[in-house]
C-alpha cells in the first residue's frame, strides 16, 4: 500500500472515530466486559442446531473486527480475541445505534452483549442486544489473503504477524508452554530457580565475543553475559544442591537460521551428579515435554521425523569425526590431524586467517566437526566425550586420556545443548584458563578470560557436579516446525530502518 493511500485511509478512520464520539460513544473506554472467550463459547456449544436459538444466559464478548458484512438491515461481524474467533450479528430493528456500524472499520475492537443462536449454516453466533466500540484502529490491517508477505516486515511488525497468522501465534504459545513445563519439571525434582547477573566484569562460561556497555556511576566497562554458567557454579560452592536459571544470553556474533545475538538458555547444576546423570535427565525432560505438548514423541520437523523416545543414540565425538571425514587414524593424534587438515583444507581462511591446519587445536576440531559431523546428524542423538582442547570447563574423562566428560544433544544439524561433568579442580581450571587467555592475547576474541574470582570460589571447594545448558529457542523451532530461530523469537534483532 502506498503512503498516500495509507494516509487517506487513516484520515477516513479518524473521521469515523469523530462520528462515533458524536453519537455518544466513548473514544477510548477504560475497560470492557467479556463473560466468555470465543474458545469457551465454541467448547460449550460445539454443535448447535442450525437456525435455532440456544437456551443460555446472555453473554458478552469482546474482540477485534476481522470480518464485516453489512447486508442492509442485518450485519455480521467476526470478532477475534486471544483465544480465537466468534461471529456476532446486528439487527437494525433491534438496535437503536445500528447505523453507527457504518463507522466501524476492520481492526476496530468491539464489545457485544446478546443471546446465542446458530445461523442457518450452523455457525455459533452472538445476536447483539447492545454493542460499543472499544478501540478505533487508525491503520488498516494487512490484506486477509496475502497477510504480511515480506519476511522482514513480519519480524519488524510482529504484532501484525500475530494478528493475521494463527500459526505464528501457535509457535509462541508452544514456546511459552515449553518453558512452563521445564520449570514444573525441575521444581518437582527439587531444583531452585535463581537469577544471576547479566552485567559481568568478566564474561565466562563459553567461547564467544561479548557485547560491552559502560556503567557511568562506577566508570567501568561491563559485558553482557555470554553464559549463565560460572555464577551458577558459584552457588554450588555456596551450598546449593541443585539450581537452575532460564535467562537471556548475549553474543556479539553473526545471524543465521540458528543464531540470534540475543537468545534464551536454560542452565542447571546439580551436586553429586555426573554427565551421565544429566544425560538421562535430558532424555526424560525432552521426551516428556514433546509428549505433553504435541501428544507424541515422534515429532515432524521440516519434512523429517525426530523420535524423542528414550534411549537416544549415542555417538563418539572423535570416532564420528574420523568416520565421516574418512580419517584412517585417531583424531587425537595432533600431528596426523594437522597433516590431514593441511592436505584436505589448504589455503588461508576469511579475513586473512591462516590455513586451518595452522590454527589453535580447538579451532581445528570445531571447524572439522562443523563440516563433517553436526550438519549430518538428524537425531536426536547424543555426541559424547569431546576433546579437552575444546572443553575448558569440563572434567577430564575418567578412562579416556585427552577427552572430557561432555555431551551435546543434537538434532537436524543443530546443537540443542551442552553438558559436563563439571571441572572442580581449581589447579586444572587455572591451567585451562591460562591456555584460553593465551589464545585471547593472540587475537582470539572468543577465547575465555581468566576469571580469578571464579578460581577463588573453586578453591573453597565445589563438590562433584553435573551441569547442563539447553537452548530454548532451538527447542521452540522443533516444537513449532519452523525453519528459522527468528520465527520463535518475538522481536529478533534487526538493523534499524
Amino acid at each position: 500500500m502506498s503512503q498516500k493511500s495509507l494516509n487517506e485511509q487513516r484520515d477516513q478512520r479518524l473521521r469515523n472515530l469523530e462520528a462515533l464520539v458524536e453519537r455518544g460513544f466513548e473514544a477510548y473506554p477504560y475497560d470492557y466486559e467479556a463473560s466468555h472467550t470465543a474458545a469457551q463459547l465454541h467448547a460449550t456449544y460445539p454443535e448447535p442446531t442450525a437456525g435455532e436459538p440456544i437456551d443460555a444466559e446472555p453473554v458478552s464478548v469482546a474482540g477485534r473486527v476481522m470480518l464485516l458484512r453489512m447486508l442492509g438491515k442485518l450485519t455480521f461481524a467476526t470478532l477475534q480475541d486471544a483465544s480465537g474467533r466468534i461471529q456476532v450479528s446486528f439487527q437494525k430493528d433491534e438496535l437503536p445505534a445500528y447505523n453507527a456500524l457504518k463507522k466501524v472499520d476492520l481492526g476496530d475492537w468491539l464489545e457485544v452483549k446478546g443471546s446465542l443462536y446458530a445461523t442457518k449454516t450452523g455457525e455459533l453466533t452472538v445476536g447483539a442486544a447492545e454493542f460499543r466500540p472499544l478501540v478505533k484502529s487508525l491503520r488498516p490491517l494487512p490484506d486477509k489473503h496475502h497477510g504480511l508477505a515480506d519476511k522482514e516486515a513480519r519480524y519488524r511488525q510482529r504484532y501484525l504477524d500475530l494478528l493475521v497468522n494463527q500459526e505464528v501465534k501457535r509457535a509462541f504459545e508452544l514456546r511459552g508452554r515449553a518453558v512452563a513445563y521445564i520449570r514444573r519439571y525441575l521444581d518437582d525434582l527439587g531444583f531452585l530457580e535463581v537469577e544471576t547477573p547479566v552485567l559481568q566484569a568478566i564474561p565466562g562460561g563459553a567461547e564467544a565475543k561479548p557485547f560491552i556497555t559502560h556503567h557511568n556511576a562506577l566508570d567501568f566497562d561491563y559485558h553482557l553475559r555470554i553464559s549463565l554458567e560460572l555464577y551458577l557454579k558459584r552457588l554450588i560452592v555456596g551450598g546449593f544442591d541443585a539450581g537452575y536459571e532460564i535467562g537471556r544470553n548475549f553474543r556479539n556474533e553473526g545471524i543465521s537460521y540458528k543464531h540470534n545475538p540475543e537468545y534464551t538458555m536454560l542452565e542447571l547444576y546439580s551436586a553429586g551428579k555426573d554427565y551421565i546423570d544429566i544425560l538421562e535427565l535430558v532424555e526424560d525432560l525432552y521426551s516428556g515435554l514433546v509428549q505433553k505438548l504435541l501428544g507424541t514423541t515422534k515429532v515432524p520437523y521440516q519434512g523429517q521425523v525426530l523420535d524423542f523416545t528414550p534411549p537416544w543414540p549415542r555417538v563418539d565425538y572423535t570416532g564420528e569425526l574420523a568416520k565421516r571425514a574418512g580419517m584412517e587414524f585417531d583424531p587425537m593424534d595432533e600431528a596426523k590431524l594437522r597433516a590431514w587438515t593441511a592436505e584436505k583444507h589448504p589455503g588461508a581462511g576469511e579475513g586473512g586467517e591462516p590455513p586451518l591446519a595452522e590454527r589453535p587445536l580447538n579451532q581445528v576440531f570445531d571447524k572439522l566437526y562443523d563440516i563433517y559431523v553436526e550438519p549430518h546428524l538428524v537425531g536426536p542423538v547424543f555426541v559424547m566425550d569431546h576433546p579437552e582442547a575444546i572443553s575448558p570447563l569440563a572434567k577430564r574423562h575418567r578412562t579416556r586420556p585427552g577427552l572430557v566428560e561432555r555431551f551435546e544433544p543434537v538434532a537436524v544439524g543443530m546443537e540443542l545443548g551442552n553438558a559436563f561433568s563439571e571441572l572442580n579442580d581449581p589447579l586444572d581450571q587455572r591451567r585451562r584458563f591460562e591456555l584460553q587467555q593465551a589464545l585471547r592475547d593472540a587475537g582470539d576474541e572468543e577465547a575465555q578470560m581468566l576469571d580469578e574470582d571464579f578460581l577463588t570460589a573453586l578453591e573453597y571447594g565445589m563438590p562433584p557436579t553435573g551441569g547442563l545448558g539447553l537452548g530454548i529457542d532451538r527447542l521452540a523451532m522443533i516444537l513449532a516446525d519452523v525453519p528459522s530461530i527468528r520465527d520463535v523469537i518475538l522481536f529478533p534483532l534487526l538493523r534499524p530502518e
